[in-house]
């Protein structure tokens, strides 16, 4: 579906009112099954972040700034998750491909916004290790629930002004005629290749984000692991670096994961037609993430399996 815009650069021009979203197949077999599959997943996602949330309200023995924060994680987690798969699942079920210019707009909004505030959460989540490790005694001064609840608040403002500034810079561009998105949601970067006019804004507001805002996060988490690790390894005993590795372990794994799929999606070169086009990395990044943190966060916690005992014996 198309509008004729008058007066815009190429009068020719017909603005495209809907995207095509490509998917992973067009066989209706592998629909059906690629349906259960994400079903199975989101379902996943969606109950072991409430039941990570409600543990941490719930029990006395996760009040730390630690669990506050993958609370807050738990929580970006459940709407990056929700602002991808759902439609995800329409497409499987029903194989409609077909998505508005106003949701796919609102996507890029909610998916930059909430992926943007994650990565400072776990930059976060990285300076409270930091503290954890290198200085144990300066740690409930330093992490304290005032300072803990700004950290948190300023990861949301940030991803809030990533969402925002990203959706400036497409509101900008102009599609003409249908426009196929070789990917299961409305990815920025494939969107601006695909504009038929000047990109350059959309560009240079990316560009500008990317450095302003994800690459500093990435630094804080890059320092404080080289910090954390260079501590460990001066730790005398067996006992104390195989403790203080463990306290680091879980939010290690979650940002190897998380950071691993965003470079190869975004920072690996390819073609402008097919950058952040690789559907299992992004599949790795929007979908699975958000649905093995919990686990990744419990599985080999001592803290939260105590909580779910007495949480357990209490009912």
């Amino acid at each position: 579906q198309a509008t004729h815009f008058e007066g815009m650069p190429g009068s020719n021009c017909t603005q495209a009112t809907e995207f095509s979203l490509a998917g992973f197949t067009e066989d209706p077999a592998s629909q059906v099954a690629q349906f259960l599959l994400f079903l199975l997943t989101y379902l996943v996602t969606i109950i072991g972040n409430l039941v990570m949330i409600a543990l941490i309200r719930a029990s006395p023995l996760l009040y730390s700034p630690m669990y506050y924060f993958l609370g807050n994680l738990a929580f970006v987690n459940l709407c990056t998750s929700t602002t991808i798969t759902p439609r995800m699942l329409a497409g499987a079920l029903l194989g409609k491909k077909g998505i508005s210019y106003a949701s796919c707009m609102a996507q890029v909004f909610l998916f930059d916004t909430f992926g943007m505030a994650e990565c400072f959460l776990l930059a976060t989540m990285a300076y409270d290790r930091y503290m954890a490790v290198c200085h144990p005694l300066l740690y409930p001064l330093v992490m304290s629930p005032e300072h803990c609840s700004r950290l948190v608040t300023g990861s949301y403002l940030l991803g809030l002004t990533n969402g925002v500034g990203h959706t400036i810079g497409m509101l900008s561009l102009f599609f003409c005629g249908p426009s196929t998105i070789d990917l299961f949601f409305c990815d920025i970067s494939l969107l601006i290749s695909l504009s038929t006019y000047d990109t350059t804004l959309s560009r240079v507001i990316v560009r500008t984000s990317s450095s302003l805002l994800g690459i500093p996060s990435i630094l804080v988490v890059l320092a404080s692991y080289v910090a954390i690790i260079s501590t460990i390894l001066s730790i005398s005993s067996a006992e104390g670096k195989r403790k203080a590795f463990f306290t680091c372990a879980s939010h290690l794994a979650t940002v190897s994961t998380f950071y691993g799929a965003l470079i190869f999606m975004y920072l690996i070169p390819r073609s402008d037609t097919s950058r952040g086009g690789d559907k299992w990395a992004a599949m790795l990044y929007t979908v699975v993430t958000p649905m093995l943190n919990p686990f990744i966060y419990s599985l080999r916690n001592q803290e939260v399996k105590e909580a779910w005992r007495r949480l357990r014996k209490i009912k």
